[in-house]
């Protein structure tokens, strides 16, 4: 009988550990440097772009998810134009997906980087898009001009001819850097 309560009790002990851990987010790992810094961005960021037809609004808004592990940018949410990257480490280096509106979706690595810049180049290696047929995104660079101001510069590949770079300056939020402060 003693047996069966020690046991009872045991488990009833074991159970409510689990329930109590169950709350809590697994703690994240530490990503290379250039992740941490793309953690900087979580908010939302505001500016005017030139996708080539003249300037339009544009908002992009930034999320960590799984457990830390990638940024998701977000932009032209809820038009026919949304589309979406995510940043994540790839084997210690900082990486990208794009989910364009063209319908690809192109994959990135980080090319090189410095104390105010990211540039990333297009990686062949894990897509299947053929760079001198297929329009897509070709190259990113990401310029953190200061902390509430960043802009980007997307080179892209229309029927096999380059385009010309449209930088988009954009503003952060002014309720997201109240909070980041």
């Amino acid at each position: 009988m003693n047996t069966k309560i020690t046991s009872f009790c045991a488990t009833l002990l074991l159970a409510t550990a689990m329930c109590l851990n169950a709350g809590e987010p697994p703690k994240s790992k530490p990503g290379s440097p250039e992740f941490e810094r793309m953690k900087t961005l979580v908010g939302t960021w505001s500016g005017k772009t030139d996708m080539g037809q003249g300037p339009v609004d544009i908002t992009i808004q930034y999320r960590l998810l799984a457990a830390g592990s990638v940024v998701e940018e977000r932009c032209f949410q809820g038009t026919p134009n949304e589309m979406v990257t995510m940043y994540y480490d790839k084997d210690g280096k900082l990486a990208l997906t794009h989910y364009c509106m063209m319908g690809n979706r192109p994959a990135m690595a980080l090319k090189a980087s410095d104390a105010n810049s990211l540039t990333f180049d297009f990686d062949g290696s894990c897509c299947t898009i053929d760079p001198k047929k297929e329009s897509h995104m070709h190259a990113l660079t990401l310029r953190f001009d200061d902390a509430d101001t960043i802009t980007t510069s997307c080179k892209a590949i229309m029927d096999g001819k380059e385009m010309p770079d449209h930088p988009t300056t954009l503003k952060r939020a002014k309720s997201d850097s109240a909070s980041t402060n």
